[in-house]
């Protein structure tokens, strides 16, 4: 069997970004999801053969060495690394650029891959990546780690070694499809992540507004031999997806620039949930609109888009059911497809029992909700505890605005009278 002598050309490089990337925070906050996987290291190998002349690549160290400082220009948080955050066992990403970036070795291998196919010798994955040198990758450790290694026949082997912390393996792909379109000439790579922090928003619409609109909406309704019901979560819910979608969009809305609602449904009550199950029972509404017809529509108008999709709520369960399907459709499941700025998930904690809980010395005086990370625009609506505080409106949180946004979206709420 042919030994494979496999030579580094020296100590790992650190590759950076090739232009100063622009930050959307100088940390940022890691999921329950990514913090359960930190310490958890993989690694991938991906072959590549010299098939054909001109499909080789001239230079494949150095020319992945280059794509990969593009691409981190982009996906600059790959180039960053954990750090503690407070005094209770947080942590997050820092993006300072201070100390970051990607270890890279070129290397090269005694023989072809072909020797290797042709059952020579096994492929020595040892020396064809670059390791944590522990049983898991700690903080102090890089976040993700690459080697290219050449082959006498022009062919080579790409090893990636990364902390499972900061992506799956499908992000790493995506990643790695991003260094090789930009290897392969592109300007840019074809999927540009967006690092969107939303501000948090404390909101507070005045009763008075919610009963002149619920008035409103029981008097333009109220035909057909019965009294059309329109609870607080309506009024308030269409109220904070007006004001923001204002001010997102400004004074020139697009007619057919899309708006789209989606809000948490409580299903018990709807399948004969039996009493005392607590595990998940809930589903999804989907309301889709234009930006102009919510934005600057009657806010009875806007009131009825979410009534008329809570009214549905049954019908489709049913109908789902005796399809075999799960949930609602929403009466416009293509509202599901549109970006992020375009949505707003609303899920309403009022009468689900949270203001009714006492431990001995009474019920809560307020509830207050807090999401880990927000990855869609989101609202938190008709809170627990409005009324039984004495307070003069319907408390809500959000975190559904960028800081770009954030004052005109509360001027918008501010005129809610």
């Amino acid at each position: 069997m042919k030994d494979i002598v496999v030579s580094k050309s020296g100590p790992p490089v650190l590759v950076t970004p090739s232009s100063e990337p622009t930050p959307a925070a100088a940390t940022i906050r890691l999921t329950s999801a990514d913090k359960s996987r930190l310490g958890l290291s993989f690694t991938a190998f991906l072959v590549f053969e010299r098939r054909r002349r001109r499909s080789r690549v001239h230079r494949p160290a150095e020319t992945v060495r280059r794509a990969l400082s593009r691409a981190l220009v982009h996906y600059y948080p790959l180039a960053g690394h954990v750090v503690a955050a407070g005094d209770d066992d947080n942590v997050v990403l820092s993006c300072t650029g201070e100390g970051g970036g990607l270890p890279f070795v070129a290397a090269t291998a005694s023989c072809t891959l072909e020797d290797v196919d042709d059952g020579d010798g096994d492929l020595p994955l040892a020396d064809l990546a670059i390791w944590y040198g522990g049983e898991s990758c700690w903080m102090s450790d890089p976040l993700l780690m690459m080697q290219v290694t050449e082959f006498e026949c022009g062919g080579f082997v790409v090893g990636v070694t990364w902390n499972h912390g900061v992506a799956d393996t499908y992000g790493l792909a995506q990643f790695l499809r991003a260094v090789g379109e930009l290897a392969c000439g592109l300007p840019s790579p074809s999927v540009i992540p967006k690092h969107v922090d939303f501000a948090y928003c404390d909101i507070m619409i005045p009763w008075s507004f919610v009963n002149r609109v619920k008035a409103e909406f029981v008097s333009r309704n109220g035909g057909g031999g019965g009294r059309r019901r329109c609870s607080v979560f309506d009024v308030v819910t269409a109220a904070i997806w007006q004001c923001r979608t204002r001010a997102i969009h400004g004074r020139r809305c697009r007619s057919d620039a899309p708006a789209v609602l989606l809000f948490a449904v409580n299903a018990r009550p709807h399948i004969g949930a039996k009493d005392g199950y607590y595990g998940n029972c809930i589903t999804r509404q989907v309301v889709a609109s234009t930006a102009d017809a919510v934005a600057y529509g009657d806010i009875v108008d806007v009131v009825k888009l979410v009534n008329d999709a809570k009214e549905r709520i049954p019908e489709e369960l049913l109908r789902n059911k005796l399809r075999g399907k799960q949930g609602v459709d929403g009466g416009g499941g293509e509202g599901l497809f549109v970006g992020p700025m375009h949505r707003l998930y609303v899920s309403s904690w009022a009468g689900l029992g949270l203001d009714g809980i006492d431990f001995g010395g009474g019920k809560p005086a307020r509830v207050i909700p807090r999401m880990e990370v927000t990855v869609m625009p989101s609202c938190l609506p008709c809170l627990p505890c409005s009324r039984s505080n004495g307070s003069d409106g319907v408390n809500a949180v959000a975190w559904c605005v960028t800081d770009e946004h954030v004052d005109v979206f509360r001027a918008e709420l501010a005129k809610l009278q």
